[in-house]
Protein backbone atom coordinates (compact mmCIF):
# COMPACT_ATOMS: atom_id res chain seq x y z
CA UNK A 1 0.00 0.00 0.00
CA UNK A 2 1.19 3.76 -0.57
CA UNK A 3 2.34 5.69 2.03
CA UNK A 4 -0.08 8.80 2.35
CA UNK A 5 1.39 12.11 1.45
CA UNK A 6 0.49 15.62 2.31
CA UNK A 7 -2.31 16.56 -0.24
CA UNK A 8 -2.41 20.08 0.67
CA UNK A 9 0.09 23.05 1.83
CA UNK A 10 -0.54 26.59 4.22
CA UNK A 11 1.42 28.49 1.78
CA UNK A 12 -0.27 29.59 -1.41
CA UNK A 13 1.65 28.85 -4.19
CA UNK A 14 3.68 26.74 -2.35
CA UNK A 15 3.86 22.58 -4.23
CA UNK A 16 4.10 19.21 -2.83
CA UNK A 17 6.44 16.58 -4.45
CA UNK A 18 3.82 14.49 -5.32
CA UNK A 19 4.14 12.99 -9.16
CA UNK A 20 1.13 12.48 -11.25
CA UNK A 21 1.18 8.62 -10.69
CA UNK A 22 2.10 9.17 -6.75
CA UNK A 23 -1.73 11.57 -6.77
CA UNK A 24 -3.46 8.60 -8.48
CA UNK A 25 -3.03 6.05 -5.67
CA UNK A 26 -4.10 8.40 -3.23
CA UNK A 27 -7.50 8.83 -4.67
CA UNK A 28 -7.81 5.17 -4.95
CA UNK A 29 -6.68 5.21 -1.69
CA UNK A 30 -9.12 7.96 -0.81
CA UNK A 31 -11.68 7.16 -3.01
CA UNK A 32 -11.55 3.55 -4.20
CA UNK A 33 -15.33 2.64 -4.83
CA UNK A 34 -16.02 5.75 -6.29
CA UNK A 35 -15.83 5.42 -10.09
CA UNK A 36 -12.89 7.13 -11.87
CA UNK A 37 -13.96 6.51 -15.24
CA UNK A 38 -17.28 6.17 -17.17
CA UNK A 39 -17.57 5.57 -20.82
CA UNK A 40 -20.40 4.50 -22.42
CA UNK A 41 -22.27 3.84 -19.82
CA UNK A 42 -20.30 1.91 -18.02
CA UNK A 43 -18.10 2.78 -14.64
CA UNK A 44 -14.42 1.93 -13.86
CA UNK A 45 -13.76 2.77 -9.95
CA UNK A 46 -10.30 4.00 -8.74
CA UNK A 47 -9.52 0.67 -7.35
CA UNK A 48 -9.98 -0.65 -11.07
CA UNK A 49 -8.51 1.79 -12.63
CA UNK A 50 -5.41 1.55 -10.49
CA UNK A 51 -4.84 -2.15 -10.82
CA UNK A 52 -5.49 -2.16 -15.00
CA UNK A 53 -2.48 0.60 -15.01
CA UNK A 54 -0.52 -1.77 -12.66
CA UNK A 55 -1.09 -4.65 -15.14
CA UNK A 56 -0.54 -2.65 -17.89
CA UNK A 57 2.86 -1.44 -17.29
CA UNK A 58 4.11 -5.02 -16.30
CA UNK A 59 2.92 -5.58 -19.41
CA UNK A 60 4.60 -2.69 -21.44
CA UNK A 61 8.02 -3.70 -19.16
CA UNK A 62 7.46 -7.44 -20.71
CA UNK A 63 7.36 -5.98 -24.21
CA UNK A 64 10.86 -4.22 -23.52
CA UNK A 65 9.72 -0.58 -23.17
CA UNK A 66 12.09 0.66 -20.68
CA UNK A 67 12.40 3.67 -17.81
CA UNK A 68 12.68 6.65 -20.55
CA UNK A 69 11.33 5.68 -23.38
CA UNK A 70 8.77 7.22 -25.36
CA UNK A 71 5.18 5.14 -26.00
CA UNK A 72 2.84 7.17 -28.19
CA UNK A 73 -0.87 6.72 -27.69
CA UNK A 74 -2.84 7.68 -30.82
CA UNK A 75 -6.67 7.26 -29.58
CA UNK A 76 -10.17 8.81 -28.57
CA UNK A 77 -11.01 9.58 -24.80
CA UNK A 78 -11.27 6.26 -23.75
CA UNK A 79 -10.43 4.35 -20.97
CA UNK A 80 -7.42 2.68 -22.46
CA UNK A 81 -6.18 6.30 -23.22
CA UNK A 82 -6.33 6.79 -19.26
CA UNK A 83 -4.87 3.49 -18.37
CA UNK A 84 -2.02 3.13 -20.82
CA UNK A 85 -0.51 7.13 -19.95
CA UNK A 86 -0.58 6.43 -16.45
CA UNK A 87 1.08 2.69 -17.06
CA UNK A 88 3.64 4.60 -19.20
CA UNK A 89 4.11 7.56 -16.49
CA UNK A 90 4.54 4.81 -13.90
CA UNK A 91 7.03 2.73 -14.98
CA UNK A 92 9.12 6.36 -15.61
CA UNK A 93 8.51 6.36 -19.03
CA UNK A 94 7.30 8.69 -21.37
CA UNK A 95 4.24 9.39 -23.13
CA UNK A 96 3.84 11.42 -26.63
CA UNK A 97 -0.10 11.93 -26.65
CA UNK A 98 -0.87 11.79 -30.70
CA UNK A 99 -3.85 13.50 -32.28
CA UNK A 100 -6.11 10.66 -34.53
CA UNK A 101 -6.72 12.58 -37.15
CA UNK A 102 -2.89 12.98 -38.10
CA UNK A 103 -2.23 12.79 -41.60
CA UNK A 104 0.35 9.98 -42.34
CA UNK A 105 2.89 12.99 -42.87
CA UNK A 106 2.29 14.86 -39.94
CA UNK A 107 2.38 11.16 -37.80
CA UNK A 108 5.41 10.39 -39.91
CA UNK A 109 7.05 13.97 -38.61
CA UNK A 110 5.97 13.39 -34.84
CA UNK A 111 7.10 9.65 -34.21
CA UNK A 112 10.56 10.66 -35.43
CA UNK A 113 11.41 13.82 -33.75
CA UNK A 114 10.17 11.86 -30.91
CA UNK A 115 12.10 8.83 -31.05
CA UNK A 116 8.97 6.52 -30.51
CA UNK A 117 9.29 2.64 -30.61
CA UNK A 118 5.93 1.64 -29.41
CA UNK A 119 2.47 3.01 -30.66
CA UNK A 120 -0.63 2.38 -28.70
CA UNK A 121 -3.45 2.79 -31.64
CA UNK A 122 -7.04 2.35 -32.00
CA UNK A 123 -8.60 -0.48 -33.97
CA UNK A 124 -9.91 2.04 -37.20
CA UNK A 125 -6.51 3.46 -37.39
CA UNK A 126 -3.98 0.68 -37.32
CA UNK A 127 -3.96 1.11 -41.17
CA UNK A 128 -2.41 4.43 -40.82
CA UNK A 129 0.00 3.27 -38.12
CA UNK A 130 1.10 0.21 -40.65
CA UNK A 131 1.87 3.14 -43.27
CA UNK A 132 4.25 5.21 -41.34
CA UNK A 133 5.80 1.87 -39.88
CA UNK A 134 8.86 1.64 -42.35
CA UNK A 135 9.69 5.23 -42.13
CA UNK A 136 9.76 5.65 -38.65
CA UNK A 137 11.49 3.60 -35.04
CA UNK A 138 8.57 1.69 -34.37
CA UNK A 139 8.88 -1.76 -33.23
CA UNK A 140 5.59 -2.74 -32.21
CA UNK A 141 1.99 -1.70 -32.13
CA UNK A 142 -0.70 -2.04 -29.26
CA UNK A 143 -4.05 -2.10 -30.29
CA UNK A 144 -7.01 -1.34 -28.12
CA UNK A 145 -10.78 -1.58 -29.59
CA UNK A 146 -13.86 0.13 -28.58
CA UNK A 147 -15.15 -2.21 -26.09
CA UNK A 148 -11.87 -4.31 -24.12
CA UNK A 149 -13.02 -2.37 -20.81
CA UNK A 150 -16.65 -2.75 -20.96
CA UNK A 151 -19.05 -5.69 -21.40
CA UNK A 152 -20.72 -4.47 -24.81
CA UNK A 153 -20.52 -7.25 -27.64
CA UNK A 154 -18.15 -6.07 -30.56
CA UNK A 155 -21.44 -6.42 -32.88
CA UNK A 156 -23.53 -4.12 -30.59
CA UNK A 157 -21.12 -1.30 -31.27
CA UNK A 158 -21.78 1.58 -33.96
CA UNK A 159 -21.19 1.00 -36.99
CA UNK A 160 -17.67 0.90 -38.40
CA UNK A 161 -16.71 1.46 -34.46
CA UNK A 162 -14.97 -2.08 -34.59
CA UNK A 163 -12.12 -3.49 -36.80
CA UNK A 164 -10.94 -6.68 -36.24
CA UNK A 165 -7.21 -7.02 -36.19
CA UNK A 166 -4.85 -9.90 -36.79
CA UNK A 167 -2.30 -9.77 -34.22
CA UNK A 168 1.40 -11.22 -33.99
CA UNK A 169 4.74 -10.03 -36.09
CA UNK A 170 4.64 -7.11 -33.36
CA UNK A 171 1.02 -6.29 -33.26
CA UNK A 172 -0.53 -7.03 -30.13
CA UNK A 173 -3.78 -7.06 -28.61
CA UNK A 174 -4.70 -4.90 -25.90
CA UNK A 175 -6.92 -6.65 -24.08
CA UNK A 176 -4.66 -10.01 -24.12
CA UNK A 177 -2.28 -7.94 -22.52
CA UNK A 178 -3.81 -6.86 -20.02
CA UNK A 179 -5.63 -9.53 -19.02
CA UNK A 180 -2.15 -11.47 -19.13
CA UNK A 181 -1.11 -10.53 -15.77
CA UNK A 182 -3.39 -11.48 -13.08
CA UNK A 183 -6.08 -8.64 -10.70
CA UNK A 184 -4.01 -7.52 -7.77
CA UNK A 185 -0.27 -7.88 -9.32
CA UNK A 186 1.55 -4.53 -7.96
CA UNK A 187 4.00 -2.62 -9.93
CA UNK A 188 6.81 -0.47 -8.27
CA UNK A 189 5.52 3.54 -8.76
CA UNK A 190 9.20 4.54 -10.78
CA UNK A 191 8.01 8.53 -11.29
CA UNK A 192 10.58 11.23 -10.44
CA UNK A 193 9.13 14.52 -9.48
CA UNK A 194 11.81 16.00 -11.82
CA UNK A 195 11.64 13.47 -14.21
CA UNK A 196 10.32 13.97 -17.80
CA UNK A 197 6.69 12.42 -18.50
CA UNK A 198 5.08 13.56 -21.24
CA UNK A 199 5.73 15.22 -25.18
CA UNK A 200 2.97 17.30 -26.21
CA UNK A 201 3.21 18.42 -29.26
CA UNK A 202 1.71 21.96 -30.11
CA UNK A 203 -0.53 22.69 -32.93
CA UNK A 204 2.43 23.88 -35.57
CA UNK A 205 1.09 27.81 -36.17
CA UNK A 206 4.28 27.91 -38.22
CA UNK A 207 5.80 25.26 -39.44
CA UNK A 208 6.47 21.90 -38.07
CA UNK A 209 4.80 20.57 -34.20
CA UNK A 210 7.29 21.13 -31.89
CA UNK A 211 7.10 18.91 -28.59
CA UNK A 212 6.96 20.81 -25.49
CA UNK A 213 8.79 19.28 -22.55
CA UNK A 214 6.70 18.55 -19.70
CA UNK A 215 7.73 16.63 -16.35
CA UNK A 216 5.47 15.53 -13.48
CA UNK A 217 6.93 18.70 -11.92
CA UNK A 218 5.50 21.15 -13.83
CA UNK A 219 1.94 19.05 -14.42
CA UNK A 220 1.62 18.13 -10.87
CA UNK A 221 2.85 21.85 -9.72
CA UNK A 222 0.02 23.11 -11.87
CA UNK A 223 -2.97 20.93 -10.80
CA UNK A 224 -2.26 21.76 -7.47
CA UNK A 225 -2.29 25.48 -8.08
CA UNK A 226 -5.34 25.34 -9.67
CA UNK A 227 -7.07 22.85 -6.94
CA UNK A 228 -5.61 25.98 -4.44
CA UNK A 229 -7.50 28.52 -6.29
CA UNK A 230 -10.84 26.51 -6.51
CA UNK A 231 -10.62 25.68 -3.19
CA UNK A 232 -13.93 27.39 -2.46
CA UNK A 233 -16.16 25.56 -4.31
CA UNK A 234 -14.20 22.47 -5.59
CA UNK A 235 -14.78 19.69 -3.07
CA UNK A 236 -12.64 16.32 -3.46
CA UNK A 237 -14.07 13.03 -4.49
CA UNK A 238 -17.43 14.64 -5.14
CA UNK A 239 -17.06 16.20 -8.85
CA UNK A 240 -17.82 14.99 -12.27
CA UNK A 241 -15.90 16.28 -14.71
CA UNK A 242 -17.17 16.13 -18.62
CA UNK A 243 -13.90 14.92 -21.01
CA UNK A 244 -14.93 17.59 -23.75
CA UNK A 245 -11.62 18.71 -24.73
CA UNK A 246 -9.25 15.88 -26.48
CA UNK A 247 -6.92 14.06 -24.20
CA UNK A 248 -4.18 14.69 -27.05
CA UNK A 249 -4.33 18.04 -26.07
CA UNK A 250 -3.29 19.71 -23.29
CA UNK A 251 -6.80 21.13 -21.76
CA UNK A 252 -7.90 17.51 -21.85
CA UNK A 253 -4.45 15.83 -20.95
CA UNK A 254 -4.14 17.98 -17.92
CA UNK A 255 -7.03 20.58 -17.26
CA UNK A 256 -9.69 17.46 -17.49
CA UNK A 257 -7.53 14.08 -17.19
CA UNK A 258 -4.57 14.93 -14.56
CA UNK A 259 -6.71 17.04 -12.44
CA UNK A 260 -9.85 14.85 -11.83
CA UNK A 261 -8.46 11.95 -11.69
CA UNK A 262 -5.57 13.61 -8.92
CA UNK A 263 -8.75 15.07 -6.63
CA UNK A 264 -11.25 12.13 -6.58
CA UNK A 265 -13.69 13.52 -9.62
CA UNK A 266 -14.97 11.20 -11.81
CA UNK A 267 -14.04 11.97 -16.06
CA UNK A 268 -17.07 11.71 -17.82
CA UNK A 269 -15.34 10.08 -21.10
CA UNK A 270 -16.50 11.91 -24.19
CA UNK A 271 -14.92 10.78 -27.84
CA UNK A 272 -16.67 12.56 -30.11
CA UNK A 273 -18.21 15.98 -28.11
CA UNK A 274 -20.98 16.54 -30.87
CA UNK A 275 -24.05 18.95 -30.08
CA UNK A 276 -26.63 16.34 -29.50
CA UNK A 277 -24.18 14.00 -27.55
CA UNK A 278 -23.36 16.91 -25.15
CA UNK A 279 -27.09 17.86 -24.89
CA UNK A 280 -27.66 13.72 -23.49
CA UNK A 281 -24.37 14.33 -21.43
CA UNK A 282 -26.09 16.89 -19.66
CA UNK A 283 -29.45 15.34 -19.05
CA UNK A 284 -27.80 11.82 -18.23
CA UNK A 285 -24.24 12.02 -16.50
CA UNK A 286 -24.94 15.95 -14.72
CA UNK A 287 -20.97 16.90 -14.59
CA UNK A 288 -20.46 19.38 -12.04
CA UNK A 289 -17.62 20.89 -14.21
CA UNK A 290 -18.14 21.91 -17.34
CA UNK A 291 -15.00 23.10 -19.65
CA UNK A 292 -15.02 23.73 -23.33
CA UNK A 293 -13.67 26.00 -26.18
CA UNK A 294 -16.69 29.21 -26.53
CA UNK A 295 -17.70 27.37 -30.08
CA UNK A 296 -18.82 24.31 -28.13
CA UNK A 297 -21.04 26.61 -25.54
CA UNK A 298 -22.36 28.69 -28.88
CA UNK A 299 -23.30 25.20 -30.21
CA UNK A 300 -24.90 24.37 -27.32
CA UNK A 301 -26.85 27.91 -27.05
CA UNK A 302 -28.00 27.62 -30.34
CA UNK A 303 -29.16 24.06 -29.71
CA UNK A 304 -33.16 23.52 -30.18
CA UNK A 305 -33.44 21.50 -26.62
CA UNK A 306 -31.11 24.27 -24.78
CA UNK A 307 -33.75 25.92 -23.19
CA UNK A 308 -35.58 22.91 -21.40
CA UNK A 309 -32.49 21.70 -19.88
CA UNK A 310 -32.34 21.86 -16.27
CA UNK A 311 -28.42 22.69 -15.42
CA UNK A 312 -28.67 23.56 -11.55
CA UNK A 313 -26.13 20.91 -10.91
CA UNK A 314 -22.88 22.76 -12.22
CA UNK A 315 -20.63 24.52 -10.30
CA UNK A 316 -17.87 25.49 -12.55
CA UNK A 317 -18.46 26.27 -15.84
CA UNK A 318 -15.43 27.42 -17.76
CA UNK A 319 -13.85 28.48 -21.14
CA UNK A 320 -10.67 27.69 -22.15
CA UNK A 321 -7.93 27.87 -25.38
CA UNK A 322 -9.85 30.53 -27.19
CA UNK A 323 -11.28 33.85 -25.68
CA UNK A 324 -15.17 34.34 -24.99
CA UNK A 325 -17.21 36.65 -26.77
CA UNK A 326 -19.18 39.11 -24.92
CA UNK A 327 -22.03 38.10 -25.73
CA UNK A 328 -21.89 34.53 -24.82
CA UNK A 329 -21.27 35.37 -21.23
CA UNK A 330 -24.56 36.83 -20.37
CA UNK A 331 -26.68 34.37 -21.88
CA UNK A 332 -24.59 31.00 -19.56
CA UNK A 333 -25.39 33.25 -16.59
CA UNK A 334 -28.85 33.48 -17.41
CA UNK A 335 -28.91 29.83 -18.11
CA UNK A 336 -26.77 28.48 -14.99
CA UNK A 337 -26.86 31.56 -12.16
CA UNK A 338 -25.87 29.51 -9.30
CA UNK A 339 -22.64 28.47 -11.65
CA UNK A 340 -19.22 29.97 -11.27
CA UNK A 341 -18.20 30.90 -14.81
CA UNK A 342 -14.72 30.48 -15.36
CA UNK A 343 -12.19 31.94 -18.12
CA UNK A 344 -8.76 30.41 -18.35
CA UNK A 345 -5.70 31.39 -19.89
CA UNK A 346 -3.15 29.48 -20.92
CA UNK A 347 -1.08 27.32 -23.26
CA UNK A 348 0.72 23.86 -23.73
CA UNK A 349 4.08 25.36 -22.49
CA UNK A 350 2.65 26.54 -19.14
CA UNK A 351 0.99 22.77 -18.53
CA UNK A 352 -2.26 24.06 -19.64
CA UNK A 353 -3.11 26.57 -16.81
CA UNK A 354 -1.47 30.20 -16.25
CA UNK A 355 -4.60 31.90 -14.86
CA UNK A 356 -8.07 32.05 -14.31
CA UNK A 357 -11.23 34.52 -12.83
CA UNK A 358 -10.67 33.32 -9.25
CA UNK A 359 -13.20 30.92 -7.66
CA UNK A 360 -12.63 33.02 -3.89
CA UNK A 361 -14.24 36.07 -4.91
CA UNK A 362 -18.05 36.84 -6.53
CA UNK A 363 -16.04 39.53 -8.21
CA UNK A 364 -16.00 38.99 -12.19
CA UNK A 365 -14.73 41.40 -14.63
CA UNK A 366 -16.13 40.56 -18.09
CA UNK A 367 -13.43 39.73 -20.76
CA UNK A 368 -10.78 39.05 -18.18
CA UNK A 369 -9.44 36.01 -17.84
CA UNK A 370 -8.59 36.20 -14.46
CA UNK A 371 -5.22 36.95 -12.14
CA UNK A 372 -2.40 34.56 -12.38
CA UNK A 373 -2.46 31.21 -9.99
CA UNK A 374 -1.04 31.12 -6.81
CA UNK A 375 2.65 31.85 -6.45
CA UNK A 376 2.83 32.60 -10.71
CA UNK A 377 3.68 36.51 -12.18
CA UNK A 378 2.58 38.02 -15.32
CA UNK A 379 4.19 40.94 -16.85
CA UNK A 380 3.80 42.69 -20.04
CA UNK A 381 6.81 43.61 -22.18
CA UNK A 382 6.63 45.46 -25.52
CA UNK A 383 6.36 43.55 -28.52
CA UNK A 384 9.35 45.06 -30.78
CA UNK A 385 12.27 43.96 -28.30
CA UNK A 386 10.34 42.23 -25.21
CA UNK A 387 12.91 44.19 -22.94
CA UNK A 388 10.66 46.94 -21.78
CA UNK A 389 8.02 46.47 -19.36
CA UNK A 390 4.74 48.24 -19.91
CA UNK A 391 2.63 49.87 -17.12
CA UNK A 392 -1.21 48.58 -16.69
CA UNK A 393 -3.51 49.60 -19.00
CA UNK A 394 -1.21 48.98 -22.00
CA UNK A 395 -1.18 46.25 -24.54
CA UNK A 396 2.13 44.13 -25.17
CA UNK A 397 3.22 40.59 -25.52
CA UNK A 398 2.31 38.95 -22.20
CA UNK A 399 5.17 37.49 -20.23
CA UNK A 400 4.93 34.48 -17.77
CA UNK A 401 6.56 32.66 -14.39
CA UNK A 402 5.98 30.07 -12.36
CA UNK A 403 6.25 26.18 -11.65
CA UNK A 404 4.36 25.24 -14.63
CA UNK A 405 6.74 26.55 -17.54
CA UNK A 406 7.82 23.82 -19.88
CA UNK A 407 11.77 22.76 -20.30
CA UNK A 408 11.72 23.25 -23.44
CA UNK A 409 11.12 22.18 -26.91
CA UNK A 410 12.28 18.52 -27.79
CA UNK A 411 15.19 18.52 -29.71
CA UNK A 412 14.99 22.57 -30.83
CA UNK A 413 17.12 24.48 -28.36
CA UNK A 414 17.05 27.37 -30.28
CA UNK A 415 13.66 27.35 -30.61
CA UNK A 416 13.49 26.86 -27.07
CA UNK A 417 15.65 30.16 -26.16
CA UNK A 418 13.16 32.55 -28.46
CA UNK A 419 9.98 31.76 -25.68
CA UNK A 420 12.07 30.88 -22.48
CA UNK A 421 14.03 33.55 -21.28
CA UNK A 422 15.31 34.50 -17.45
CA UNK A 423 12.16 32.15 -16.51
CA UNK A 424 10.20 33.81 -18.70
CA UNK A 425 7.70 32.09 -21.00
CA UNK A 426 7.28 34.63 -24.04
CA UNK A 427 3.63 33.48 -25.00
CA UNK A 428 3.20 35.64 -28.40
CA UNK A 429 -0.04 36.67 -27.04
CA UNK A 430 -0.82 40.12 -26.97
CA UNK A 431 -2.74 41.64 -23.47
CA UNK A 432 -2.61 44.07 -20.60
CA UNK A 433 -3.04 43.61 -17.18
CA UNK A 434 -5.59 46.24 -15.46
CA UNK A 435 -4.72 48.33 -11.73
CA UNK A 436 -5.83 44.90 -10.00
CA UNK A 437 -3.78 42.46 -11.94
CA UNK A 438 -6.56 41.14 -13.90
CA UNK A 439 -4.88 40.16 -17.40
CA UNK A 440 -7.41 40.47 -20.39
CA UNK A 441 -6.49 38.77 -23.86
CA UNK A 442 -5.98 41.38 -26.72
CA UNK A 443 -5.13 38.65 -29.72
CA UNK A 444 -1.90 36.66 -30.75
CA UNK A 445 0.56 38.66 -31.55
CA UNK A 446 1.03 36.61 -35.25
CA UNK A 447 -2.50 37.66 -35.53
CA UNK A 448 -1.79 41.53 -35.36
CA UNK A 449 -3.03 43.69 -38.83
CA UNK A 450 -1.14 47.08 -39.51
CA UNK A 451 -3.47 48.81 -41.04
CA UNK A 452 -2.58 52.49 -42.13
CA UNK A 453 -0.25 52.62 -39.43
CA UNK A 454 -3.03 51.46 -36.64
CA UNK A 455 -2.70 48.43 -35.04
CA UNK A 456 -5.98 46.53 -35.41
CA UNK A 457 -6.74 43.51 -33.25
CA UNK A 458 -8.63 40.65 -35.09
CA UNK A 459 -10.62 39.26 -31.51
CA UNK A 460 -11.81 42.74 -30.70
CA UNK A 461 -13.68 42.55 -34.44
CA UNK A 462 -15.04 39.10 -34.41
CA UNK A 463 -16.60 39.81 -30.81
CA UNK A 464 -18.32 42.73 -32.05
CA UNK A 465 -19.86 40.57 -35.12
CA UNK A 466 -20.45 37.65 -33.18
CA UNK A 467 -22.84 40.38 -30.73
CA UNK A 468 -25.30 41.24 -33.91
CA UNK A 469 -28.51 38.83 -33.36
CA UNK A 470 -28.07 37.30 -36.78
CA UNK A 471 -24.05 36.24 -36.33
CA UNK A 472 -23.42 32.55 -35.07
CA UNK A 473 -19.24 32.96 -36.15
CA UNK A 474 -17.00 35.16 -37.12
CA UNK A 475 -13.58 35.13 -38.09
CA UNK A 476 -11.60 38.46 -38.85
CA UNK A 477 -7.85 38.04 -40.89
CA UNK A 478 -5.69 41.07 -42.53
CA UNK A 479 -5.43 40.77 -46.13
CA UNK A 480 -3.13 42.77 -48.70
CA UNK A 481 -4.08 46.43 -49.33
CA UNK A 482 -2.58 48.29 -52.06
CA UNK A 483 -2.99 51.77 -50.29
CA UNK A 484 -3.09 50.92 -46.29
CA UNK A 485 -1.22 47.90 -46.34
CA UNK A 486 -3.26 45.75 -44.84
CA UNK A 487 -7.29 45.70 -44.53
CA UNK A 488 -9.52 43.35 -42.78
CA UNK A 489 -11.51 41.18 -44.05
CA UNK A 490 -14.08 38.95 -42.26
CA UNK A 491 -15.74 35.37 -43.06
CA UNK A 492 -19.33 35.34 -41.34
CA UNK A 493 -20.91 32.55 -40.43
CA UNK A 494 -25.24 33.44 -40.45
CA UNK A 495 -26.82 31.98 -37.94
CA UNK A 496 -29.46 29.40 -39.83
CA UNK A 497 -32.59 30.93 -41.14
CA UNK A 498 -30.74 34.39 -40.56
CA UNK A 499 -29.15 36.40 -43.86
CA UNK A 500 -27.30 39.55 -44.08
CA UNK A 501 -25.86 42.12 -46.62
CA UNK A 502 -22.28 43.06 -46.64
CA UNK A 503 -23.33 46.97 -46.13
CA UNK A 504 -25.39 45.87 -43.09
CA UNK A 505 -22.58 44.40 -41.31
CA UNK A 506 -20.37 47.46 -42.01
CA UNK A 507 -22.63 49.71 -40.68
CA UNK A 508 -23.15 47.56 -37.50
CA UNK A 509 -19.64 47.76 -36.60
CA UNK A 510 -19.19 51.35 -37.73
CA UNK A 511 -21.48 52.29 -34.76
CA UNK A 512 -19.22 49.86 -32.78
CA UNK A 513 -15.53 50.00 -33.67
CA UNK A 514 -13.36 53.08 -34.61
CA UNK A 515 -12.80 53.56 -38.57
CA UNK A 516 -9.81 52.08 -38.53
CA UNK A 517 -10.92 49.05 -37.73
CA UNK A 518 -13.78 48.43 -39.35
CA UNK A 519 -13.77 45.16 -42.14
CA UNK A 520 -13.78 46.50 -45.34
CA UNK A 521 -14.18 42.93 -47.06
CA UNK A 522 -17.00 40.60 -46.15
CA UNK A 523 -17.57 36.82 -47.10
CA UNK A 524 -20.22 34.50 -46.19
CA UNK A 525 -19.13 31.19 -45.72
CA UNK A 526 -21.28 28.11 -44.14
CA UNK A 527 -18.17 27.31 -41.77
CA UNK A 528 -15.07 28.46 -40.79
CA UNK A 529 -12.29 26.09 -40.16
CA UNK A 530 -12.10 24.75 -36.74
CA UNK A 531 -9.59 22.17 -34.81
CA UNK A 532 -10.41 19.09 -33.11
CA UNK A 533 -11.47 20.80 -29.68
CA UNK A 534 -13.34 23.60 -31.60
CA UNK A 535 -11.13 26.61 -32.04
CA UNK A 536 -11.28 28.92 -35.07
CA UNK A 537 -8.13 27.95 -37.01
CA UNK A 538 -7.31 31.75 -38.05
CA UNK A 539 -3.99 30.25 -39.55
CA UNK A 540 -6.73 28.36 -41.81
CA UNK A 541 -8.72 31.19 -42.54
CA UNK A 542 -6.25 32.76 -43.63
CA UNK A 543 -4.56 30.02 -45.95
CA UNK A 544 -7.76 29.58 -48.06
CA UNK A 545 -8.09 33.12 -48.25
CA UNK A 546 -4.48 33.35 -49.74
CA UNK A 547 -5.93 30.07 -52.55
CA UNK A 548 -8.43 33.19 -53.70
CA UNK A 549 -8.52 34.78 -57.25
CA UNK A 550 -7.38 38.07 -56.60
Amino acid sequence: MTAQIPLTTDKPGKVQPITLTQFLSQSALRFGDRPALTFMGFSITYIALTDLVNRFAQSLTDLGVQHGDRVAIMLPNMPQTVVANYAILRMGAVTVMVNPLYTIPELTYQLNDAGVETLIVLDTLVDKAKAVWPHTPLKRLIVCHSNDLIPVPSESLPAGAYRPVETGNAVFSYRELQEFHPIGQPFADQSEWNGLATLMYTGGTTGQSKGVILTHATMSSNIQLVRADWNEVWQDGQERLAAIFPMFHVGGYIGMQLLSLSYGATLILIPRPEPDTLMRLLEIDKPTVLAAVPTIYVGLLNHPNWANLDLSFIKIMATAAAPMAASIYPLLVEKCPEARLVEVWGMTELSGFATCTPLATEKVKLGSVGLPLPGCDVKIVDITTGLTALPDGQAGEICFRGPQVMLGYWNKAEATADVVREGWLYSGDIGYVDEDGWLYIVDRKKDLVIAGGYNVYPREIDDVLVSHPAILEACCIGVPDAYRGETVKAFIVCKPYKSLEADEVITYCRERLAAYKLPRQIEFVTEIPKSVVGKILRREVRRLAMLQPA
